[in-house]
């Protein structure tokens, strides 16, 4: 019994070290491609977004009369674009097999958010001034900014969708108030529905 506890078991034959290195190649290069392919700006989300300020141009229309009226229901639908944008950015990541928050989104926040917060440092001095109806173009102009400088880590689509946005603001900036909703529907829905419509079809949603 003790000769035969003694008795080597017989090994699984060696992987060659070369075989592992790779392995991990073969991984890190699957990675980087679909990195490389992901589209940070979610074609779906686009369309939700659009969607949503299509009826927030609507409501706005109908029942928002007093300026102030009209700004606290856009600033709402701009913080539901917002979460509507950050859950299809995730969603669309983890579908395409990339980390949650890949490089490129990373890289989209990091250029799209400076233009963004100039917009609402210059909202509310506007609004302080009592000059509300500068207010549509300024947010296209600048949305349409960051939507550019983003669009330069992203797919052509995107930085093309932000140069109809920034065209749309330099009009809004001379048209009156009373088309203020009107543009913001038009803008911030149409063109969000339209480009995120191509960026779904082409860009793997």
């Amino acid at each position: 019994m003790g000769f035969a506890s003694r008795v080597p078991r017989p090994q699984a034959p060696a992987v060659p070290i070369h075989t592992h290195a790779l392995d991990n190649l073969r991984y890190i290069r699957e990675t980087m491609e679909r990195a490389d392919a992901f589209t940070a700006v979610p074609g779906w989300g686009g369309v939700l977004m659009g969607l949503s300020a299509v009826a927030a141009s609507a409501i706005a229309a109908s029942w928002l009369e007093t300026p102030r009226a009209w700004m606290t229901g856009w600033l709402i639908e701009g913080a539901l674009a917002i979460v509507i944008g950050l859950v299809a950015v995730r969603r669309k990541a983890l579908a395409a097999g990339v980390d949650a928050w890949p490089a490129p989104a990373r890289r989209f926040a990091a250029s799209f958010l400076p233009p963004v917060v100039s917009g609402a440092a210059l909202t509310a001095a506007l609004w302080s001034a009592g000059r509300p109806s500068l207010i549509p173009g300024t947010w296209l102009l600048l949305y349409g900014t960051g939507i550019v400088t983003g669009g330069a880590f992203s797919v052509r689509p995107v930085p093309v969708m932000g140069a109809c946005f920034i065209a749309a603001g330099a009009l809004a900036i001379f048209m009156p108030f009373a088309w203020a909703n009107i543009l913001l529907g038009i803008c911030f829905g149409g063109l969000h529905v339209l480009f995120g419509v191509i960026i779904a079809r082409r860009y793997g949603g």
